[in-house]
């Protein structure tokens, strides 16, 4: 089977320099995508599945700067930050920021390409610990502040998305009945266990594809109930 290619996301505001770069990118098979904006960039980083990021520092709503900073809350996806800018100040405040490599303009679309080409052979930098954090697998979860991470992408949970997906995770694995997710999760019982735990476990799964679950990690046992995959 063949190789998936590489996805990188190209943030840049001048329509000319984004048109050379996604040229350039996709001539050498990647699978190169487009934001003309940081806030639009954000959104679209949230959903996962991005292997590089090329990032303009000068954009017209977030500076690049800002976009990192924020993109390094929740992943630690490559950084080549594209610039104007070529003082030792921007070089290392954009470093210090979390980026892994700085190209100025004018530059060499080949230079650019050799660049991403050598951050997608590098291993992938685990995510810094953080203070309540505890990793499983893909996922990471604040029991404290009730947030799960799912592949370094913080997900947009209700209560009780997270009530179920917090009683998986304490048995990665083990399979438990939908009144054991119940008595977990729920602050009662209900008469329609089955079909509110089965509602929540379709809105999760949707969720955890749009962070990047390519395998639904939730296994279904039928008759019996649900495990998690970590």
């Amino acid at each position: 089977m063949s190789e998936q290619p590489a996805r990188v996301l190209v943030v840049e505001d001048e329509a000319a320099i984004a048109d050379t770069v996604l040229y350039a990118l996709r001539s050498e098979g990647h699978a190169a995508e487009h934001c003309a904006l940081g806030r639009q960039a954000l959104e679209r980083l949230r959903g996962g599945g991005i292997d590089v990021v090329v990032l303009d520092v000068g954009l017209p709503d977030l500076g690049g700067f800002e976009v990192c900073r924020q993109l390094r809350t929740f992943s630690q996806v490559p950084v080549i930050f594209l610039t104007a800018r070529n003082d030792e100040f921007d070089r290392v405040l954009g470093l210090e920021l979390g980026a892994d490599d700085y190209v100025g303009k004018p530059f060499s679309p080949r230079e650019l390409v050799a660049r991403v080409r050598a951050r997608l052979r590098r291993p992938a930098q685990p995510a810094p610990a953080e203070a309540g954090w505890m990793r499983q697998g893909a996922f990471a979860i604040d029991r404290e502040g009730r947030r799960v991470r799912y592949r370094d992408v913080l997900l947009d949970l209700t209560r009780y998305e997270y009530a179920l997906l917090a009683a998986l995770l304490q048995r990665p694995g083990a399979i438990l009945s939908r009144a054991q997710l119940m008595e977990r999760g729920w602050d009662h019982a209900s008469d329609s266990a089955d079909r509110t735990v089965d509602t929540h476990v379709k809105t999760l799964r949707a969720k955890l594809r749009a962070a990047g679950a390519e395998d639904d990690p939730i296994r279904t046992h039928r008759g019996v109930g649900y495990a998690l995959d970590v």
